[in-house]
This record gives structure tokens, C-alpha cells and sequence, in this order.
């Protein structure tokens, strides 16, 4: 096994950016159950990630279902669509995100989602490929990063507080692998589509995956380190159930912000993702 640091800070992003089952699967959801009698009068569609963002809404589908809202969860493989689905109305609400990665989103696209509460964040970590460990990084390693801007900067900030590279001073949240000041290993940076990264470990000594594909891949055993969850990171990529400006006041809307900022939530996010996402309230 290796040796796995859980200094844990999310992101989605990050997150910009996912497949598969995870330890979730087999967890309980909490006690409240459906009524016999409820019956659904308005019905709420919400896009999100598989793991662990819909594994999270399921958890709060029979709260809602007796209040009369029916939750739809509409799955998502990729960080656009979720964004472009709500703009247009296909979408009630999503839940895959971060902040950072919304803001530069409605930059790029002119859209107006606007955030109705952060839920949970998503430590960025470093998973072992073809090396086993950062202390046998050879000269000319291979490192896949998210493509993204945002999660691939908070790569790259990531890599920097391990000492694999340098970025130059301010390159912050805009930082790509020009910003690279010193490269001591040579290393090569390969920017990949997030939900790449973990099928391609193989091909890559490292790679930097955000928490909810790595949950979804089921690669917990091939973490090296990643984000303090006591730093500006862990406040910065909280998770964030998202909306359409203007909707704010929408009562349904309201209604499953109010379920997924529950005591149950906030245990079962505790108990079902062994640090990897971890609550934000």
C-alpha cells in the first residue's frame, strides 16, 4: 500500500470536472423517511456529478419528496454542460462546482448562475502513476493536471507546495505552465480533461485529479498528498449548489439548500468519503 497523506483543505472545483461507485454506495441516508401519503406537486431537476455530488442529493430525495418536491437528478460527465443545461432552463439548479470555476464560466459564456450555498469541498490531490512515491520523482516525470483554468492552476499550486516547481510571484489562480519559474526535475506537465486524468495514472507518474473523480475511480489507495483542509484552498473550491440569478427566492429552491446544509448530510458526507470530500458548514 502506499503511504497516503490526508492533509485535506474544495474546490470543485472543482471542480472545474467523475464516473463510476464509491463507498457511498453502501452508506445509509439519513432517518427521515417518505410519508405514505406525499405526494410530489412540484418537481426540481438538478445536474450534477456522479460521485459524490448525486450520491449527496440522493441522500435528501425522501426530505424533500415530504415537503411535495420531487428531485430529479440528472448526471454529468463533463463541467460545461451542467452550466449551459441550467442557463437554459433544462436545469433547476447544479451541484459539480466551485466558486472560482463558476466566475471564470460566466466570464467565458456571459452566463448569470449565481451560488445558493457551498456544501462540500474536494481536496485536490496528487495520485501515484507509473512512481510510486514524490520522493522517487525521477528528471523528466510526466504530471497530468486538469485542463481547466482554475483546477489547473490550483494544480500547479499544488506541485508548488511539494517543492516538484516553482511558479512565478502572483501568478495565483491564473497560473499555467508558463508561470513555471523553476523546474528542478524537468518535469512535463500534461493538461488533461478531469475526468481523464484517473484512467490515464497509468500513462502518467503523477497526476493532480480532483476529489470527485478520484471517489468515482476508486483510486483512494494511489494518494500521495493534497490539500491542507485548513487552508485558503479548502475556504476558497467549497462545492456550491448553483442557480440562476433571479432565483434565489424560489421556495423549492430553498427547500433543498435547507436539506443538503443538514446535520445528516454533513454525517454522511463525513463518514461516506474517508476525507476525501469533506462538509463545508
Amino acid at each position: 500500500m502506499k503511504k497516503t497523506t490526508r492533509l485535506i483543505s474544495f474546490a470543485v472545483a472543482a471542480s472545474l470536472a467523475l464516473t463510476g461507485c464509491s463507498s457511498a454506495a453502501s452508506s445509509s441516508a439519513p432517518a427521515t423517511s417518505t410519508p405514505s401519503s406525499s405526494v410530489a406537486n412540484k418537481t426540481l431537476t438538478v445536474g450534477a456529478s456522479p460521485s459524490p455530488h448525486a450520491e449527496i442529493l440522493e441522500q435528501v430525495k425522501d426530505v424533500l419528496l415530504a415537503q411535495g418536491i420531487e428531485l430529479v437528478i440528472k448526471e454529468f460527465d463533463d463541467y460545461v454542460l451542467p452550466n449551459t443545461a441550467l442557463d437554459s432552463g433544462d436545469l433547476d439548479a447544479n451541484f459539480f462546482q466551485h466558486q472560482p470555476y463558476l466566475d471564470d464560466f460566466n466570464t467565458q459564456n456571459g452566463t448569470n448562475i449565481v451560488t445558493l450555498a457551498p456544501v462540500h469541498y474536494e481536496p485536490l490531490g496528487i495520485y501515484a502513476g507509473k512512481t510510486a512515491t514524490l520522493e522517487e520523482l525521477k528528471d523528466g516525470a510526466v504530471i497530468g493536471i486538469p485542463s481547466d483554468n482554475t483546477n489547473g492552476a490550483r494544480a500547479l499550486q499544488l506541485l508548488e507546495a511539494n517543492g516538484i516547481l516553482t511558479l512565478k510571484e502572483g501568478a495565483g489562480l491564473n497560473a499555467t505552465e508558463l508561470d513555471i519559474d523553476e523546474n528542478p526535475h524537468n518535469v512535463k506537465i500534461q493538461a488533461l480533461e478531469a475526468a481523464q486524468l484517473p484512467i490515464s495514472l497509468q500513462d502518467l507518474d503523477f497526476a493532480v485529479i480532483n476529489g470527485n473523480y478520484a471517489v468515482g475511480a476508486n483510486i483512494s489507495e494511489s494518494l500521495l498528498t493534497s490539500e491542507a483542509k485548513d487552508s485558503e484552498a479548502a475556504r476558497t473550491y467549497s462545492n456550491i449548489l448553483c442557480i440562476r440569478e433571479g432565483d434565489e427566492d424560489n421556495k423549492e429552491l430553498l427547500a433543498l439548500r435547507d436539506a443538503l446544509l443538514s446535520e445528516e448530510i454533513s454525517e454522511f458526507i463525513t463518514t461516506s468519503y474517508d476525507g476525501v470530500a469533506v462538509p463545508s458548514f
